[in-house]
C-alpha cells in the first residue's frame, strides 16, 4: 500500500478495522491505493483516505449515483433541492458529468460512529436516488454501469 504521509497511513489503519467490524462486505481494490469499496443494493461506496497537507488526512466517501445522464436544468434543480434536505452529504457532478453523492471527514478527529454515519449516508442516498433519477432523467445506476 502506498501512503504519502504517516498521518494518512495511521488514518487508513484506524478506519480499516472499523469498516470491517461495521459492514459485512468491505473490499480493497487490487491497486495499491488506500481505498475501500462497500456495496449496498444498487449502490457502491468508495472510501478513500487522502493526505491533507503533511499533518492531516481526510476520509472521502462517495458513490456514483447515476452516470451517462443529460444534465438538464430540471435535474440540476432537483439535485440542489435535495442537497438542502440532506442531513449528511451532498450531490455533486464530476468532470464527466456523472452524478455522485459524497461526504468528507477530518481523519484525526473521526470516530467510529461518525465514519458509520458517513458511509451509511452515502450508500443509502445513492441506493435511494439512483432509481428515481434514472426513471425520470435517464442514465445508468452504478450497478448497471460497465467500466
Amino acid at each position: 500500500m502506498k501512503f504519502e504521509t504517516p498521518v494518512q497511513q495511521a488514518c487508513y489503519e484506524k478506519i480499516s478495522t472499523w469498516l470491517n467490524d461495521l459492514y459485512e462486505e468491505v473490499y480493497s481494490p487490487p491497486y495499491d491505493m488506500p481505498v475501500f469499496v462497500l456495496p449496498l443494493g444498487s449502490a457502491t461506496a468508495t472510501v478513500e483516505v487522502l493526505p491533507w497537507g503533511t499533518t492531516e488526512a481526510i476520509i472521502s466517501t462517495w458513490s456514483y449515483v447515476v452516470t451517462g445522464v443529460e444534465m438538464t436544468q430540471d435535474l440540476m434543480k432537483f439535485l440542489l433541492k435535495k442537497n438542502s434536505e440532506m442531513q449528511f452529504g451532498v450531490f455533486s457532478i464530476d468532470d464527466d458529468g456523472d452524478i455522485r453523492f459524497h461526504t468528507t471527514l477530518v481523519g484525526s478527529t473521526c470516530d467510529r460512529d461518525e465514519l458509520q454515519t458517513s458511509v451509511t449516508s452515502v450508500l443509502e442516498a445513492a441506493d435511494k436516488y439512483d432509481d428515481a433519477i434514472v426513471q425520470t432523467w435517464g442514465g445508468e445506476r452504478a450497478l448497471d454501469r460497465t467500466i
